[in-house]
């Protein structure tokens, strides 16, 4: 039986810079915002000292570890460098955590960062054309999964819209956000078609960004601030290509499956739907959020467009979800996502997210899925 790092470690420090087209910032400059925010929310004076170690992920990196330490000025420490598809940023958290549990080192800091706007590209570099006939882009891909659904479960592009519109209107709550803009159902169903049935709403936003957290000893946490966030459990799982699994069926992800079943053990959660208090999930388009739900056993197959339509994962809900517009309106910098989605559940456990709060959060989870998808990987948070 796998073990447990359970309140081992902690956050006591999470930064981010502004998502979006940041053609005025280069990928160093983006570091630099995100890591000295996170400094100066653990009250480190002199990174040079206290910062023993450094792990980052990139799935666009383009010199390595050493554009981090240059853009840092911290050299002569350990900086390991991470590129995994979208699951990137979780597993260099994963490895930071591990780092500092294993009695290695006391205070890490964990980078996430992409700027894939600079690479002349509309969008992520993902082979899904190894079968021929098969589609050769993500959304081709993801939406051969809605089309069974659809069909399966008697769910509709109006369903998914529900989501794209509560996703576009948690992105306005958040200041670093890329996308600041309501819409309406009508909006999504009507905006131009992109792979069926996902329109240009139901696809999220890539862009540039960076973000970073402080990990520390959980025993020496409050010597940094009284309100430290403690790890509870991160994994990641892979699963058989969807492509050559012959038990796939178009309507779960067995990566998040894997995942959440090892997670949930490592924190000791029994019910994750009345356990946990606030979700960040990866919405790379709406009916990955949709099927998400199910796969982390939020509720029983088949069943989440009652939830959609019953505003469960809603703000106001029983369990929100992506409170700070997911990937969807934040943005999605690849590298970058699973440490942004750790700033946002850190900024609402410690009840810093402003007029996206969700009160008396006191357990938070952040998912993200790459690849095929092939990979996933969970982290769970807590106060105490």
């Amino acid at each position: 039986m796998s073990g447990t790092i359970r309140d081992q470690v902690a956050i006591v420090g999470a930064g981010a810079c502004k998502f979006g087209e940041n053609w005025d910032q280069s990928r160093e400059d983006m570091i630099v915002d995100a890591a000295y925010e996170a400094y100066e929310d653990a009250g480190i004076e002199d990174p040079d000292k206290q910062i023993e170690a450094i792990f980052c992920g990139s799935v666009y990196p383009r010199e390595g570890s050493w554009e981090v330490a240059e853009a840092l000025k911290l050299f002569g420490k350990p900086i390991s460098m991470l590129s995994d598809y979208c699951h990137t940023g979780t597993d260099a958290f994963r490895y930071g955590c591990f780092s500092i549990a294993a009695g290695m080192y006391d205070t890490v800091l964990v980078v996430g960062f992409d700027k894939p706007k600079d690479r002349g590209v509309s969008g992520p570099s993902v082979n899904f054309d190894r079968v021929r006939g098969l589609p050769a882009t993500p959304a081709g891909w993801f939406s051969l999964c809605a089309a069974k659904y659809f069909d399966t479960f008697d769910t509709g592009r109006e369903d998914l819209a529900k989501i794209a519109v509560k996703n576009h209107h948690n992105g306005t709550l958040a200041p670093k956000s890329m996308l600041k803009r309501e819409i309406s159902v009508e909006d999504v169903l009507n905006a131009r078609m992109i792979s069926w049935p996902f329109g240009l709403y139901d696809c999220a936003a890539q862009s540039d960004g960076a973000a970073a957290v402080i990990l520390s000893r959980a025993d020496g946490a409050r010597g940094f601030r009284d309100d430290p966030v403690y790890v509870k459990g991160v994994t990641v799982a892979v699963a058989p290509h969807p492509q050559r699994d012959p038990d796939f069926d178009f309507l779960a992800w067995k990566p998040t499956i894997y995942a959440a079943e090892d997670v949930y053990r490592q924190a000791g959660i029994a019910d994750p739907f009345k356990e946990i208090d606030v979700i960040q999930l990866h919405d790379c388009f709406t009916l990955t959020e949709l099927l998400t739900y199910e796969d982390l056993g939020l509720c029983e197959k088949g069943s989440a467009k009652e939830h959609v339509h019953a505003g469960t994962f809603e703000l106001g809900g029983e369990l929100p979800v992506n409170t700070d517009g997911g990937l969807k309106s934040f943005g999605h910098p690849t590298g970058a996502t699973g440490v942004r989605m750790i700033y946002e559940n850190t900024l609402q456990l410690q009840g810093r997210a402003g007029k996206r709060q969700v009160e008396g959060a006191s357990l938070a989870l952040s998912h993200n899925i790459g690849g095929p998808p092939t990979t996933c990987g969970i982290a769970i948070l807590g106060t105490n």
